[in-house]
């Protein structure tokens, strides 16, 4: 089998591609499928992987010509991550609806014409939801983006829904809550801060939080995430029913909450550094968002979440090798100490 990652050069996109490298299978109808071939689809190129197996392909999503060079008849398993941010889609529209709606068509469109029907795991989002909404959100409840991005994601799901009904391709959505913590820089989603705010305190530096303590939040952890990503390709189509689109396992917490966690990990020193000046614009589109959902379905399919945020921080800290001495706080660097 071959397997294709949009948005390969991310960094869910390149950890879900270590891991399948790792791996070398996906259970596919119950047996182990070796994945011969695993190419990297991005605007830009990711960093070497050393496996003769990866195939980098660079280009505009949304150019068939460049879905022609990434897909093919042995492409068995798709996953389309790749996504302009939510803050990104609502500042420049043409630019979202080009990489999230168009080229997710583009990339449908290409499958159908080869005809082959390969497995197709589409990440959607909590915005896909919007407005007035019941206090605990179901897999079925009415879609109604708040925002550009949320919009362009809910068409990417009847896209989806559409083509697997047609038998063009299997394809299964799976709306991801915020992930946090992620690794690397701030980035223009406007959800960036539920990862800054305990990202950039644990190297040191000061973080806002640009929306009220008590706005509650949908989180999962990166490894929560690349776990959902596999669970989702490997299960039969048939698994899902007439409903394509499952809502994933979460934490409902607060930034008050996670601060909370995170003195309660790396002391005071380092939460100290959170600092709380909001912003409207942020605000306003976080706002919208549910602040958790029903998971029995998902749980039911096999998913699973996060066991509380002070394991996810936990996580976040083994997976970024952050050195001992900062994990408590400390605040100089002990000395003949040096950071991993």
């Amino acid at each position: 089998m071959h397997v294709l990652i949009t948005g390969g050069a991310g960094f869910l996109g390149l950890r879900l591609a270590r891991l399948l490298l790792a791996r070398g299978t996906l259970d596919i109808g119950g047996q182990p499928v070796a994945i011969e071939g695993l190419t990297l689809l991005d605007v830009a190129a990711p960093p070497p992987l050393g496996d003769a197996r990866v195939r980098v392909v660079t280009g505009d999503l949304s150019d068939p010509a460049v879905l022609a060079r990434a897909i093919d008849a042995r492409t068995g398993a798709v996953f389309h991550l790749a996504a302009v941010v939510s803050g990104q889609a609502e500042a420049d529209f043409a630019l979202g609806m080009r990489v999230n709606l168009d080229a997710a068509r583009a990339l449908l469109e290409t499958c159908r014409a080869l005809g082959h029907r390969p497995r197709v795991v589409f990440t959607s989002s909590v915005a896909v939801y919007g407005g007035t909404l019941p206090a605990l959100v179901q897999d079925d409840t009415a879609l109604n983006p708040q925002s550009s991005y949320g919009a362009q994601k809910a068409i990417g799901e009847l896209l989806l829904s559409d083509y697997s009904r047609r038998g063009f391709v299997d394809g299964r959505v799976l709306r991801l809550p915020t992930i946090s913590v992620r690794p690397g820089k701030p980035n223009a989603a406007a959800s960036s801060f539920a990862s800054g705010i305990i990202r950039e305190p644990l190297a040191g530096e000061a973080a806002n939080c640009p929306v009220a303590p008590d706005t509650p939040l949908w989180l999962l952890s990166p490894r929560g995430a690349i776990a959902a990503l596999v669970r989702g390709m490997e299960l039969d189509g048939e698994a899902f029913g007439e409903r394509r689109a499952v809502n994933l396992p979460g934490l409902s917490v607060t930034p008050r909450q996670m601060v909370a966690a995170l003195r309660e990990v790396a002391g005071d020193f380092v939460a100290d550094r959170v600092t709380w000046e909001r912003d409207a614009r942020i605000e306003n589109i976080v706002g919208t968002w549910p602040a958790a959902w029903n998971t029995q379905r998902a749980l039911a399919l096999g998913f699973a979440g996060d066991d509380g945020f002070e394991a996810v921080i936990r996580g976040y800290i083994e997976d970024a090798g952050i050195a001992p001495w900062k994990r408590r706080g400390t605040p100089d660097q002990p000395s003949g100490v040096t950071t991993s």
